[in-house]
């Protein structure tokens, strides 16, 4: 049996680069083709070299990085009404980024000819023939976007077939239909891309922006009726809501249709590529992404992770290792005792869940998450209470006190800066210091850290990723409890801290604390697994 392959596209360097906050240096985009490529796809549609300074930057430098997997892929528009293909600047340009590949987009909906581009709509279908006979005599493989396909099509289908009728005449290897609206619905997209299927005897192509939330939807009902080629960008960023993410397309056509889209190896490589490319973008993933979000499968209540531990397809749709991301059991009241024993083993594995120290445990989550601690997104604070709880914790430090100096301006536009004074002991040796930051949790952030390095100086390359401040009881205003959450990284492990009370600054500190703490323990924990490791050897 032949497998069937799917031509996955990928534009995040320029339908992505459209998306509100995203900007990529030269830099970024050539971090971007490498991910991309060993990730396994078959086209990077790397930008247009003709719209910008950067873009043709780019260019000019990837011409010599040698690829495995991916064909460098150019982007530009057909010729401008009324001139030859050659005179072109934009046409001109596109030969000169030298990529074995370009996409060429084009009219395919008349009220776009007549009215935007202001052509007729006989010249409009020259542009598209002339332009892609010019690459296909230049030696370039050809992808025709047909812009604002669908639309057209239910606007006036013998003029939109028309236009992917000239782009296969000018020798086009892909048509590729664009929803470029993000509006159409999976029945119609089913029928149309059926119909075109059934017409050209050429590769058929799909395009899918999100606006109404359907752009992977659209896009497998799409290949179900004939298209084997699926444009996208990697994590769905876009312009206005986005574009396909093939993030999600790509396994659930791999895994559960069977067919290749990437390399099997390189399947279990899916998240990790997720987190690098959100790095680079400088966007968070959200949690609830599936495949490579933090809580694609992450299980919370008591019977589901009960379930799960028995049979993981019980409320598994796949094995999260199939694409590189872990089980999580979320802590809380509803988990269940086998869930927090669990935990609790971690530190003294010779409690049971009849334990009276377990019991106990189990009491005082309940109570703090009556308070409005909340452990399933702050699991390392949970730890740390069970080594305290337990007697198993000693302070990395001992606060003696810290002051605060704020400045004040009823001028909105100034920038104002606060002050800290912080003094704490370590091993009985006090250290004071002081630092200046944007406000008064940030200056308490660099002062807790610039008096502890000198002790804890792997404390350098610890960083905040996130903080997040929520409101518990907004009957109460201002005299309501807060509930911080700081995730932190040290390039390496990645951990989540909770802090609670009435004053913001005293919930951050507490998670501060946390962090630190947590980094240290971290610390001391594989310092004696490693003398553990060496007296075995």
């Amino acid at each position: 049996m032949t497998e069937i392959k799917i031509d996955i596209f990928d534009s995040t360097l320029r339908d992505g680069a459209q998306g509100e906050g995203i900007s990529f240096s030269v830099e970024d985009k050539i971090k971007i083709v490498k991910l991309l490529d060993e990730l396994g796809v078959a086209y990077i549609e790397a930008g247009n070299p003709g719209s910008n300074q950067k873009d043709l930057e780019f260019f000019d430098q990837i011409k010599n990085l040698s690829l495995k997997n991916a064909k460098l892929t150019a982007f530009g528009s057909t010729r401008r009404k009324n001139i030859k293909v050659e005179d072109d600047n934009n046409v001109q340009s596109l030969l000169r980024a030298q990529t074995p590949a370009v996409a060429i987009f084009g009219k395919s909906w008349d009220f776009h000819a007549t009215e935007i581009i202001k052509t007729t709509l006989d010249e409009n279908l020259n542009m598209i023939r002339e332009t892609i006979a010019f690459f296909k005599q230049n030696g370039k493989e050809v992808v025709f976007d047909a812009e604002h396909f669908f639309d057209g099509y239910k606007a006036n289908a013998q003029y939109a077939m028309a236009a992917l009728n000239a782009a296969a005449e000018g020798g086009a290897d892909c048509l590729a239909l664009c929803d470029t609206n993000g509006g159409s619905l999976p029945f119609e997209i089913f029928e149309i891309t059926k119909k075109v299927a059934e017409t050209f005897p050429v590769k058929i192509g799909i395009h899918c922006h999100n606006d109404g939330g359907m752009a992977v939807a659209n896009s497998i009902i799409a290949m179900e009726a004939g298209a084997v080629h699926i444009q996208g960008t990697y994590l769905g960023f876009g312009e206005r809501t986005g574009n396909a993410n093939l993030s999600v397309i790509i396994p659930n056509l791999q895994v559960k249709k069977n067919l290749s889209c990437i390399p099997a190896e390189n399947l279990e490589n899916l998240t990790d590529t997720a987190k690098a490319m959100a790095e680079i973008a400088n966007i968070t993933i959200e949690n609830k992404d599936p495949y490579v979000g933090k809580s694609a499968f992450a299980h919370k209540g008591g019977m589901h992770i009960d379930a799960v531990a028995k049979a993981s397809e019980s409320f598994e749709h796949i094995n999260p290792e199939l694409v590189g991301n872990t089980r999580r059991v979320l802590m809380s009241e509803v988990s269940g005792r086998s869930t927090i024993l669990k935990r609790i083993q971690k530190v003294n594995p010779e409690l049971s869940k009849d334990s009276k120290e377990t019991q106990k445990i189990i009491d005082m989550l309940k109570q703090y998450e009556f308070e409005g601690y909340q452990f399933e997104g702050a699991e390392s604070s949970f730890e740390l209470l069970i080594h305290k709880k337990l007697g198993k914790y000693k302070p990395a430090f001992e606060l003696d006190h810290y002051r605060i100096i704020q400045e004040n301006s009823l001028d909105q536009s100034k920038d104002l800066n606060s002050s800290v004074i912080i003094k704490i002991i370590v091993d009985g040796k006090e250290e004071i210091t002081a630092a200046e930051g944007n406000g008064p949790v940030h200056a308490l952030d660099k002062a807790l850290r610039k008096a502890l390095e000198i002790f804890y100086p792997q404390l350098k390359k610890v960083h905040l990723t996130d903080y997040k401040v929520r409101v518990l009881d907004t009957k109460k205003a201002t005299a309501a409890k807060v509930r911080v959450i700081i995730e932190s990284t040290d390039g390496y492990n990645v951990w989540t801290t909770i802090g609670v009370s009435t004053d913001v600054v005293k919930a951050s500190w507490l998670a501060l604390v946390d962090m630190i703490e947590y980094k240290i323990m971290l610390d001391s924990q594989s310092k004696k697994s490693e003398k553990q490791c060496s007296y075995s050897n």
